[in-house]
C-alpha cells in the first residue's frame, strides 16, 4: 500500500564509516534528511565525547557571529535571506572560517571601542561647550548683582562682609553637571552639607544628549556653586561625587573662558571629523558582514550539528559504528549520499551498511504533499500512529471538512472561507518567505489547505440547506402550491402544511425549498430534518472506522482479532445503531405527507425493541399506537438484532484473554521443550522474537499488540480487557449522541445568521427614504459585515473546528487508531535553513 494509507516500511541497520570519511558522509545524509540515528553514548557525558573540541570551535564563531549579527541589527538592517544552501565545509575549511571570523571580530570589536572612547569624548567636549556658555551667560546677566543675591542666600550681613574683609578668603565657584532627574535632592543635599553656606543655582540644558554605550537620551542641568574657603569647597566637591555630579574646570577671567571655548570648538570639529571617517570604516566592515552572516551562520550550524550526530555514533577501532531508522525505500539515495561523501574525503574504503534484527519499534513516517500535510498534522496532535497501522489522514481529508460543514453550512460564509483559504494558497511563496512570527497567523498559513477544503464543502452543504447569509435562493421555483384562503393572508401566522399545499409529490431539484424559509414551522421542519442526519452520518463514521481494523487485523496477520474484535464490534453497533439508521431511511421512503400524522415515531420503537413490546392489531393502526409494527415482521427483526448485539458483548469480554492466555501457555510449553545449548540462542518458537522491520508473522504481532502484557498476570489481562469491552459498549451510546453537535451546531449558526440579518442589516433597508438611506445603508452594512465575519466567520468557525476535531480524535480515532508510536525524525539541516537568527538556532 501506498505510504500516505500506511507508515513507510523503515529498516534498521548499522553503519561502519571511516573516520577520515564520516564527517562528509554525515552532511551528505543531512542534505538528504531519510536517515534517524541512534544514540548509542547515552551513559558517556557531554563533555566526554569524541568531538567536544570541535563543538566549543563551533560555538566560539557561534558566539563571534552573535555579536557580529547584533551590531548588524543595531544599524537598522536586516539579515537578507537569499534562500541559498551552502554546504557543509570541509574540516580543512573550518580553520579558514575561523580565521575569517577571528579578523572581522577583532576589525569590529577595535573599530566599536574606538568609536565608543571618541563618541564619549564628543558627548563630554559638548557638554563642556554647554557648561561655558550658560557660564558665560551667567556672569553676562548676574555680574554687578551676584555679590548680592550671595548675601541674601547665604545670610551674611552687609557690616559683617565690610568688617571683615581683610580676613575672609576669596570667592570661589564650581562649575558642572548633574542629571535632571537628581536635582531637587542635588539642592537639597547642598544645603543640608554646607549648613546653607554656599549659593547655587541650576539652569537646563536644552540640548538633548546621548550615552554613547547605551544610546539613552541624557537630560542634564548645569549648575554654578559659589563658596568661600577650601573647606566648603571639598564639601561641595564630596556632594558632587555622590550625586555622581560631572565638574569642569571652567576658568574665572571671560578672556581664559573664551579662550577655552574656541580650543573646544576646534577640539570638537576635528573629532566629529575623526567620528565620521570611524563610522565609514565600521560600516564597510559591516556592509561586508551583512552581505555573508547568514550562509556563514548556515555553515556554522551544519558543521555543529554534524558533530553533535558523530558524538552519537561509537568508536571502533579506525571507524565510527552507526545505528539508525531510515525507509527501506530510500537504500539507494542513501547509498549515492555516502558514495559522494567518500569521494569528497577521497576515501579508499567504502562505508558499510549491515541491517539488524530488533524488537524495538520503528518510527512511523508518513510522505506527505501539501495538501495532505495539514490534515496529517491534526492526525499526529491526537497521537503519532503506532507502525503499520492505517492512517486515519487520507481519510480525514474528506470527513473532516464535510463534518464541519454540515455545522457551519452556509453558501455565504463558505464562500468566503474558501476564497480566503485559496488567497493564502496562491500566495504561499510570497507569504512563506516572509516568515511571519505571529504564532496565529501562522496557524491560519499552516491550515490553508483546511480552510479552503472547509470553505468548498460549506459552499455544497449551504446549497443543500438553502441557506446563502440566512437567506434562501429560489432558482429552480418552489414545489409548493399554497392552498390559502383570501381572509388568512392577512393573519400574522401562516404554516405550511404538506398534505394540503404540496402538488405532483415533486421535491424541489436541489437542497431544500425556499418556501420554507419564510415559513413559521421553519425551525421545526429543519429540527427534524437535521437532526436525523446528524445520527446517520455518525453511525455512518464510526461504522467506517470499525471497518478499518480490517486492514490492521490483516496487515498484521492477526486474523483472530478479525472474528474475536471487529465482528463483535460490528455486529454490536450495526445491529443497534445501524438498525434505528436503517429505520429512519425507511420511514422516508414509504411515509409521505399523507400518513405523516401516523408515522412511527422511531424513539419509541427503539425502546420498544428493548422492551419486547410489539403490536400487529389494525385498531392500532387506525388509533395510531406508537406500539404498532409498521413493517412486517418488525418483531423477529428486532428481536434478532438485540440478541446478536447482546451476545456480542461476551465475545468480546472472554474470547480476546483465552486466546492471549492459551498462546502464552503453548509458548512457554515449546520453550520448556527445547534445551538451549548456548546462552544467547533463541528457541524454534520464538525465533522471531527479534524480527527484521517489516516482517510480519503472528508471534510478531501477538509481541507487538502485548508487548507489556507478557509479563502481566491473567487478572490484569481480564480487567484491561473488561475496560475495552465496558468502554466500547458505553461509548457506541455517547458517542452515537455526541454527533448530535451535527444538528445542535447547525441550527445554531443558522439562527444566528438570521437574527444578524433581521437586528442589523434589515433594520437599514427599511430605514428614512431614498437619498438619507443610502450613508446608514453603509455604515450599518459595514457593521453587518464585521459581525458576520468576526462572529460567524472566526468565532462559529472555531467552535465547528473544534467539534469536528473532537469527532475525529474521539469518536472516529477510537475504533481503530491505536497513536501509540513515535515520529520519524531525521537528521536534516532543514531547521537551520529555516531560521531567523543565530539566537533562534542556538
Amino acid at each position: 500500500m501506498g505510504s500516505l494509507f500506511r507508515s513507510e516500511e523503515m529498516q534498521y541497520c548499522q553503519m561502519f564509516l571511516q573516520t577520515e570519511a564520516a564527517y562528509q558522509c554525515v552532511s551528505e545524509l543531512g542534505e538528504l534528511g531519510l536517515v534517524q540515528f541512534k544514540d548509542l553514548n547515552t551513559n558517556v557525558n557531554s563533555f566526554q565525547r569524541t568531538f567536544v573540541n570541535e563543538i566549543r570551535r563551533c560555538e566560539e564563531m557561534e558566539r563571534k557571529l552573535r555579536y557580529t549579527e547584533k551590531e548588524i541589527l543595531k544599524e537598522g538592517l536586516t539579515i537578507p535571506d537569499y534562500q541559498e544552501n551552502p554546504p557543509a565545509p570541509v574540516p580543512k575549511e573550518i580553520n579558514d572560517l575561523e580565521v575569517e571570523f577571528e579578523k572581522m571580530d577583532t576589525e569590529l570589536r577595535q573599530v566599536n571601542t574606538n568609536y565608543d572612547a571618541l563618541n564619549q569624548n564628543l558627548v563630554e567636549l559638548t557638554e563642556i561647550r554647554e557648561v561655558i556658555h550658560k557660564t558665560q551667560d551667567y556672569f553676562l546677566l548676574y555680574g554687578q548683582d551676584f555679590q548680592y543675591m550671595i548675601r541674601e542666600e547665604t545670610g551674611v550681613l552687609h557690616e559683617e562682609a565690610v568688617i571683615g574683609r581683610q580676613q575672609q578668603p576669596a570667592l570661589g565657584f564650581l562649575v558642572g553637571t548633574v542629571l535632571r532627574d537628581k536635582v531637587p535632592v542635588f539642592e537639597r543635599v547642598m544645603k543640608f552639607i554646607t549648613h546653607g553656606m554656599v549659593f547655587m543655582r541650576t539652569e537646563e540644558i536644552e540640548r538633548i544628549l546621548k550615552d554613547p554605550i547605551t544610546g539613552d537620551e541624557l537630560h542634564k542641568c548645569m549648575f554654578i556653586v559659589f563658596y568661600q574657603g577650601d573647606q566648603l569647597k571639598n564639601k561641595v566637591k564630596k556632594v558632587c561625587d555622590g550625586m555622581r555630579a560631572t565638574i569642569y574646570p571652567v576658568p574665572d577671567s571671560p578672556e581664559e573662558r573664551n579662550s577655552m571655548l574656541r580650543g573646544v570648538n576646534s577640539r570638537i570639529s576635528d573629532l566629529e571629523i575623526v567620528l565620521t571617517q570611524s563610522n565609514e570604516h565600521r560600516q564597510r566592515v559591516l556592509k561586508v558582514a551583512h552581505r555573508e552572516i547568514r550562509s556563514w551562520t548556515i555553515k556554522v550550524e551544519k558543521i555543529k550539528a554534524i558533530y553533535h550526530t558523530l558524538n552519537m555514533f561509537k568508536v571502533h577501532q579506525n571507524s565510527l559504528l552507526a545505528e539508525c531508522w531510515f525507509p527501506a525505500k530510500a537504500i539507494d539515495d542513501i547509498r549515492r549520499a555516502l558514495t559522494t561523501g567518500e569521494k569528497v574525503s577521497n576515501s579508499t574504503i567504502p562505508t558499510v551498511i549491515q541491517p539488524m534484527l530488533t524488537s524495538e519499534s520503528p518510527p512511523s513516517y508518513y510522505k506527505c504533499n501539501k495538501f495532505v500535510k495539514g490534515f496529517q498534522s491534526v492526525v499526529d496532535a491526537y497521537g503519532m500512529s503506532t507502525y503499520g497501522e492505517v492512517n486515519p489522514a487520507p481519510y480525514t481529508c474528506i470527513t473532516f471538512p464535510f463534518l464541519f460543514a454540515v455545522m457551519f453550512g452556509d453558501a455565504g460564509h463558505g464562500l468566503i472561507m474558501f476564497l480566503f483559504g485559496l488567497f493564502l494558497i496562491l500566495k504561499e511563496k510570497s507569504i512563506g518567505s516572509k516568515r511571519i512570527t505571529n504564532e496565529i497567523a501562522n496557524t491560519f498559513f499552516g491550515g490553508r489547505y483546511i480552510i479552503m477544503m472547509m470553505g468548498a464543502f460549506s459552499i455544497y452543504t449551504g446549497i443543500i440547506y438553502n441557506d446563502f447569509f440566512s437567506k434562501s435562493v429560489n432558482i429552480f421555483g418552489s414545489q409548493w402550491h399554497p392552498v390559502i384562503k383570501d381572509n388568512e393572508w392577512h393573519a400574522d401566522k401562516i404554516q405550511l402544511n404538506p398534505i394540503t399545499a404540496h402538488y405532483n409529490v415533486t421535491a424541489y431539484p436541489i437542497g431544500v425549498d425556499p418556501i420554507w424559509q419564510p415559513a413559521l414551522n421553519k425551525i421545526l421542519f429543519s429540527n427534524s430534518l437535521k437532526m436525523k442526519m446528524a445520527i446517520i452520518l455518525g453511525v455512518t463514521h464510526m461504522l467506517f472506522g470499525i471497518c478499518l481494523q480490517i486492514f490492521n487485523h490483516i496487515h498484521f496477520k492477526s486474523y483472530i482479532d478479525i472474528v474475536i474484535r471487529f465482528i463483535p464490534e460490528f455486529l454490536f453497533l450495526a445491529c443497534l445503531f445501524g438498525y434505528l439508521v436503517s429505520q429512519v431511511i425507511y420511514k422516508w421512503l414509504w411515509f409521505d405527507a399523507t400518513e405523516s400524522h401516523c408515522a412511527p415515531a422511531l424513539l419509541i420503537h427503539f425502546i420498544n425493541m428493548f422492551m419486547f413490546k410489539y403490536s400487529s392489531s389494525d385498531t392500532a393502526k387506525e388509533k395510531c399506537d406508537p406500539n404498532w409494527m409498521y413493517y412486517r415482521g418488525q418483531n423477529i427483526v428486532q428481536i434478532m438484532m438485540f440478541f446478536i448485539a447482546i451476545l456480542s458483548v461476551p465475545v468480546l469480554l472472554v474470547a480476546k484473554p483465552v486466546y492471549i492466555i492459551c498462546k502464552r501457555k503453548s509458548i512457554r510449553k515449546t520453550v520448556t521443550d527445547h534445551e538451549s545449548l548456548i546462552s544467547n540462542e533463541i528457541p524454534p518458537a520464538n525465533e522471531d522474537a527479534k524480527f527484521p522491520s517489516g516482517s510480519t508473522t503472528e508471534d510478531r504481532d501477538l509481541q507487538h499488540r502485548s508487548h507489556h502484557t507478557v509479563e502481566h498476570s491473567i487478572g490484569e489481562i481480564i480487567i484491561h480487557q473488561t475496560i475495552h469491552t465496558i468502554e466500547f459498549c458505553l461509548g457506541c451510546i455517547s458517542h452515537t449522541a455526541s454527533y448530535l453537535r451535527l444538528w445542535a451546531l447547525s441550527l445554531a449558526h443558522a439562527q444566528l445568521s438570521e437574527v444578524l440579518w433581521t437586528m442589523v442589516l434589515r433594520l437599514a433597508l427599511t430605514m428614512a427614504g431614498r437619498y438619507v438611506g443610502a450613508p446608514i445603508i453603509f455604515v450599518i452594512f459595514f457593521l453587518w459585515a464585521n459581525l458576520t465575519v468576526a462572529i460567524l466567520l472566526l468565532m462559529e468557525g472555531l467552535s465547528a473546528f473544534l467539534h469536528t476535531l473532537r469527532l475525529h480524535w474521539v469518536e472516529f480515532n477510537s475504533k481503530f487508531y491505536m497513536g501509540e508510536g513515535y515520529a520519524f525524525t531525521p537528521f536534516n539541516f532543514n531547521h537551520i535553513l529555516n531560521m531567523r537568527s543565530i539566537d533562534e538556532i542556538s
